[in-house]
């Protein structure tokens, strides 16, 4: 998906921002949940997990306490913050579509990079590439960040972050400027303040909003036996896939 300029800068230019974002022990809560999932659907022993999308490595952080984890996302920032931050896991560049590591997990993970597919077609490609990459008897857990069903046009959310010498408030909004298509846009705007010195920058992502029927009919089509687990206030309220990858009759 090529987007124009000053699209998805937080991945490019901006990257050094995400560390600052949230603190990493933000993220312990939601990977506790889903190493949960995942050792309570799993037909195997769990060893291994694949995170597809795995930006800069905060989820990383909590779920090697639990798996030897590989990390692969299209953004070198991103990966860049992702070792410093996790210099004991593998992590490599490729496109969540389409990307072949010629090896299977005992379990895959796929947090909101997903919520960057904007078509139907991108979704199922991203569920089959983690078929293909997942061990029959293992997990593989996703969620949706958005929904159709519960989207909130032009909702506002802003919290401040700082470090060192600066401190930075996080402007994001949501608005869906054609409700019958498949997609919304974010809009950040970024306050940057250096020893009281103030920076504006703005950012732009195109996301995709699907319905839940789409999602589940997705995963199956891919061929996952899907369960669907409640949500908390970490998934925003939205439910949880474990989908599991059939052993095949002997």
């Amino acid at each position: 998906m090529k987007m124009k300029k000053g699209w998805n800068r937080l991945y490019d230019d901006l990257a050094w921002l995400w560390p600052i974002w949230e603190d990493v022990e933000e993220y312990r809560s939601e990977s506790e949940l889903f190493a949960k999932l995942i050792n309570k659907y799993a037909k195997i022993k769990v060893r291994t997990l694949l995170d597809m999308g795995c930006g800069g490595g905060k989820n990383v952080f909590h779920l090697k306490r639990h798996f030897a984890v590989m990390g692969i996302d299209r953004s070198r920032a991103m990966l860049s913050n992702a070792k410093k931050q996790n210099p004991d896991c593998d992590f490599h560049l490729g496109d969540m579509r389409k990307f072949d590591l010629k090896r299977q997990f005992d379990s895959v993970f796929i947090n909101d990079a997903i919520t960057y597919m904007t078509t139907k077609k991108d979704l199922l490609m991203v569920f089959n590439t983690a078929h293909k990459h997942l061990r029959p008897g293992g997990v593989m857990i996703t969620y949706p960040d958005e929904c159709k069903e519960k989207f909130e046009q032009n909702e506002t959310n802003i919290w401040t972050s700082e470090a060192d010498d600066m401190n930075i408030t996080f402007i994001e909004n949501q608005y869906d400027p054609n409700p019958k298509d498949d997609t919304f846009e974010t809009t950040f705007i970024y306050l940057i303040r250096k020893n009281g010195k103030l920076r504006i920058e703005h950012d732009f992502h195109l996301c995709g909003l699907f319905t839940m029927n789409t999602w589940k009919k997705s995963l199956k089509q891919a061929g996952f036996e899907v369960h669907q687990e409640e949500g908390d206030e970490d998934t925003g309220g939205l439910p949880v896939f474990a989908c599991t990858r059939p052993i095949p009759n002997r």
